[in-house]
């Protein structure tokens, strides 16, 4: 199936292993690829890829991994390093080519991260290709299901826009970057992001990855893992993501307000009455059961509160901050893309200025303001 995106390309369709045999050889000569990702993650428990897009400079493909194709066979063109891999956002979809086939990215450049180094206000891709093409992209696609099939033809033209102009876009920020002599330091913060993976967290406490877990007491805790159990446990038997179950600010109230009867129950407001009808029985139990934990039995949380610095720690670690918010100013940047927290805080121990911790990039543009700031 092939479908016109503009004056210039076309996007084909490829959802059968000769069609993808066929790619892969042509794909293997070009010297710069773009790709994106679509997923289900909204839509389904386990979330996977769907569609991969890819273009050259003039032409544009959609491969259905969901067909019968072995997606693998893409995984030499990935790890060429004479193959610039162009990708926007990729700190997804890096994790989610490992965790889906195995695939890993070498020669990556993110042009989101061009972007943020280019000081751009804006660098979500839809912003970037509105100002420098004039193109919308349909945000009615952005939250799709894409595992359903087959596409409309309004999803084919949104899944082909994500690359069909990402190598024009590249080509553009490379030479602004050049110009500004950070091209460096983009490519690599792009390298740094093609090394992350996807790691299951299976075996931990739920609560461990429940946001403001940590200011809730221990009680409040137990009673916050077994309603995560018990979300989790109907999420995977319906085949959805456990927030489309119950929402996170919903298990909060419960584990904080612990209702012990359905009469309670119906006096939490943002329980709805289908809620309770379908799971008031399980949500009561899950608080009977996180009620009755043995103390020792209680998930463990690391604190969230910021150690206490020394006060000449602390002295330095303002000083940085303060390098940091001019440094940013005149570089037209992010503090945080200039320097983190953390990392201020690990330069400013006790000793030698450990110079080491910074990125290359980061060495080159300023380690030796740092290395006097510190002295």
């Amino acid at each position: 199936m092939q479908k016109k995106i503009d004056e210039h390309s076309t996007a084909s369709l490829i959802t059968n292993q000769p069609s993808l045999d066929r790619l892969v050889e042509r794909l293997s000569n070009q010297p710069v690829l773009a790709f994106d990702l679509e997923a289900d993650s909204l839509h389904h428990y386990t979330e996977k890829v769907c569609l991969i897009q890819v273009s050259t400079e003039d032409e544009t493909w959609l491969v259905d991994p969901l067909a019968q194709v072995d997606v693998r066979l893409l995984a030499p063109i990935f790890a060429d390093p004479s193959v610039k891999k162009v990708f926007h956002g990729a700190d997804y979809d890096m994790r989610s080519l490992y965790r889906d086939f195995g695939i890993e990215v070498v020669n990556l450049f993110d042009t989101m991260i061009a972007s943020q180094f280019l000081g751009e206000s804006e660098f979500g891709l839809a912003a970037q290709l509105k100002k420098r093409y004039g193109v919308e992209l349909d945000k009615r696609f952005q939250k799709a299901d894409w595992s359903k099939r087959p596409f409309s033809t309004e999803m084919m033209e949104y899944a082909a826009k994500d690359t069909s102009l990402l190598i024009g876009l590249y080509r553009q920020l490379e030479g602004e970057l050049k110009a500004k002599g950070r091209l460096a330091w983009v490519e690599e913060e792009s390298e740094l992001v093609a090394r992350v993976r996807y790691s299951s967290r299976e075996g931990e406490p739920m609560v461990v990855r429940f946001k403001g877990a940590s200011r809730l007491k221990t009680r409040e805790l137990a009673v916050l893992e077994e309603l995560l159990k018990f979300r989790d446990e109907k999420a995977r038997s319906a085949d959805v993501p456990p927030f489309r179950v119950l929402g996170n600010d919903l298990l909060r109230e419960l584990a904080e307000k612990q209702p012990r009867s359905m009469f309670e129950l119906v006096g939490v407001q943002s329980l709805t009455p289908k809620q309770i009808d379908r799971y008031g029985k399980g949500i009561l139990q899950a608080i009977v059961t996180g009620l009755a934990t043995p103390p020792e039995k209680v998930p463990q949380l690391e604190s969230s509160r910021r150690p206490v610095l020394d006060r000449n720690v602390e002295e330095r670690v303002k000083r940085l901050k303060f390098w940091r918010e001019k440094k940013a100013a005149q570089l037209g940047l992010g503090v945080g893309l200039v320097a983190n927290n953390a990392l201020l805080e690990a330069l400013a121990e006790p000793g030698p200025v450990k110079l080491s911790l910074l990125k290359r990039w980061q060495h080159e543009a300023f380690g030796s303001e740092i290395e006097e700031l510190l002295k």
